[in-house]
């Protein structure tokens, strides 16, 4: 949590020097200039206060109130138009100035007299609420993550030090700003109507969303761990493959063995060299466990002696559904001879942190070996783990001795299973398991995208970011890319349908998956292949009749083609459903 606190921070520090400060920096500026020496303080005081009340506090309580996600963007816009259209008429803003007075007095400051640092902590705390929204794409990510976890001292102890960083860099600012802004300061009004004018200007452009799109292209320039760095760990067949060539590694199906991890050549008598890799680290912090007596927590320790296959997953990630088959297969063909599986369901999703969600899954796909909820991704983060599906195949010792990521290396995984049980002596005769499920199709092209303004991608329609948009009907979209049609309310993780909402996509893929929900009620989406209601010959699982009902927050199995082909596909759903992300086949 140390280090949390520290890389929230130099995070904060680095906002602060980003595009996102533009609509606070000329209120800074311009507050800062005036005043006691103590003013500037004040004013980063507030801020950070403020700041971090409103990613902690004002995020719950909007999602307490099924409220809509880009409340705190629009509130900020508010903001900056009535401050700004205050300081451009002066009689409002003396009005203005004198309310905050008032109510510094009541606070019991002195309403701006002496030093300045309380009224300059009110103005800070303005900006705060400002400030918070206006935050970029990694910020939003981490406020929405929270929002769907447990308050803990530990979190707002990050959303604090993200408030300081940021404040700390604004202080100098301001402290320079001051030598600037003083000597204009003199001039009065003028420059007072010149600062509300580009508070107007900032919150017009915010009102075109035209402060994403800047933020989006520079984004597009810097390295993914700067931009957003929650960013998917369910990497396309084709990005592994790349990273494992650049590694100089060899490929195991869709996935790749781990940077640095070692090949498991053949020995004799057809042994594989399975080296020791690390102690493997404990189940830490989990929320819920399931499929294990009494539900209670189970320990490495307690499993010394039987070789364990830690397997991290997560229920809308098709790369992990299609290694459930051969999971449950092991599961049932080993656990007699030694062999325990324990899954750690780790989230990608907000509603994947939802026990319900979870237990519903491991009913849907029929596995009986135990199942950790990982939401806080504490033991992911114990075992360094970067990827789904990933799996650790652990001695009896409570070694690491083998390690995976991603799919396929099915029948090399089994041998790993039968030469570990025989080397904790425990007696392995038989055939394998026979364990056989769906492979990824050779030749797909389109890889995955998400559907909400973070991270979404190959869209050819313009601005693309929080809020309800009408985006009337547009173009058929080139091959691999998608278009919304009508109306949609994008927010930073999902996209739910309005008033005559479709979605086209030019795929190149056998199998079309989508994570869909609808939360309240059943909902209906009709499923068009070419123009034409898809044919149940051609569906997915999950569609009938050219209709697919959608209810629980899942991956929806939609198209499933005889071959890899290049088609159009429109989706129609029913007002309120919403969807997270494609994945293909």
């Amino acid at each position: 949590m140390v280090l949390l606190i520290l890389f929230g921070f130099i995070a904060g520090a680095a906002t602060a020097l980003s595009p996102c400060v533009l609509p606070v920096l000329p209120i800074a500026l311009s507050a800062g200039a005036t005043g006691g020496r103590r003013r500037p303080l004040g004013i980063v005081v507030g801020l950070a206060v403020s700041f971090t009340f409103a990613t902690v506090a004002l995020v719950y309580v909007i999602a307490a109130l099924g409220l809509p996600g880009d409340l705190l963007r629009n509130l900020a816009i508010a903001v900056l138009l009535v401050f700004g259209i205050c300081l451009m008429v002066p009689p409002l803003a003396a009005r203005l100035e004198a309310w905050l007075s008032r109510f510094a007095s009541r606070a019991g400051v002195a309403g701006g007299k002496g030093d300045g640092f309380w009224s300059g902590t009110a103005v800070g705390a303005s900006l705060g609420l400002v400030y918070a929204p206006c935050a970029g794409p990694i910020l939003a990510g981490v406020i929405t993550v929270s929002a769907s976890q447990t308050f803990t001292a530990g979190r707002l102890g990050v959303a604090l030090s993200y408030g300081i960083g940021s404040a700390f860099v604004l202080y100098f600012l301001m402290l320079g700003g001051r030598r600037v802004v003083a000597p204009l300061a003199r001039r009065g009004i003028g420059f007072q109507v010149a600062m509300g004018a580009v508070m107007v200007v900032v919150a017009l452009a915010m009102l075109g969303n035209y402060d994403v799109r800047f933020q989006n292209s520079i984004a597009s320039d810097l390295p993914s761990f700067l931009v957003d760095p929650t960013h998917s760990l369910e990497d396309t067949a084709a990005a592994r493959s790349a990273l494992v060539d650049v590694r100089g590694e060899a490929a195991h199906g869709v996935g790749g063995r781990a940077a640095g991890a070692p090949q498991p050549a053949e020995g004799a008598k057809g042994r594989l060299a399975l080296p020791v890799l690390g102690v493997a680290p404990e189940f830490v912090d989990n929320q819920q466990w399931f499929n294990t007596p009494g539900d209670r927590p189970l320990t490495l320790r307690s499993l010394r002696g039987r070789v364990v296959l830690v397997d991290f997953w997560t229920y809308t990630c098709i790369n992990c559904l299609r290694t459930l088959p051969y999971l449950k297969a092991w599961d049932e063909r080993y656990r007699k001879d030694g062999l325990t599986i324990v899954g750690i369901h780790s989230p990608e999703f907000p509603f994947e942190h939802d026990a319900g969600n979870v237990a519903d899954a491991i009913e849907r796909n029929g596995l009986r070996y135990p199942v950790a909820q990982d939401n806080d991704l504490a033991t992911w983060n114990a075992y360094g783990n970067q990827y789904w599906p990933a799996e650790y195949f652990i001695d009896a010792q409570g070694r690491v001795r083998y390690v995976h990521f991603g799919e396929g290396s099915y029948g090399e995984k089994e041998k790993v299973i039968r030469q570990l049980l025989a080397e904790a002596g425990h007696k392995v005769s038989g055939p394998d398991s026979g364990a056989h499920g769906i492979a990824p199709s050779a030749g797909l092209t389109t890889p995955e995208t998400y559907l909400g303004a973070a991270r979404a991608e190959r869209f050819i329609n313009p601005m693309l970011s929080p809020g309800l948009h009408d985006f009337g009907n547009p173009a058929k979209p080139p091959a691999d890319e998608f278009a919304y049609r009508g109306k949609w309310r994008i927010s930073l993780e999902s996209a739910t349908a309005a008033g005559g909402a479709s979605l086209d996509l030019n795929f190149g893929a056998r199998r079309v998956y989508l994570v869909l929900g609808s939360p309240g009620q059943s909902r209906t989406m009709r499923v068009l292949l070419d123009g034409r209601p898809i044919p149940d010959s051609l569906a997915g699982a999950d569609v009938h009749n050219g209709v697919a009902v959608i209810s629980g927050q899942r991956l929806y199995d939609l198209v499933n083609l005889p071959k890899v082909g290049h088609h159009v596909l429109r989706l129609e759903p029913e007002t309120g459903i919403s969807g997270y992300a494609f994945t293909f086949g």
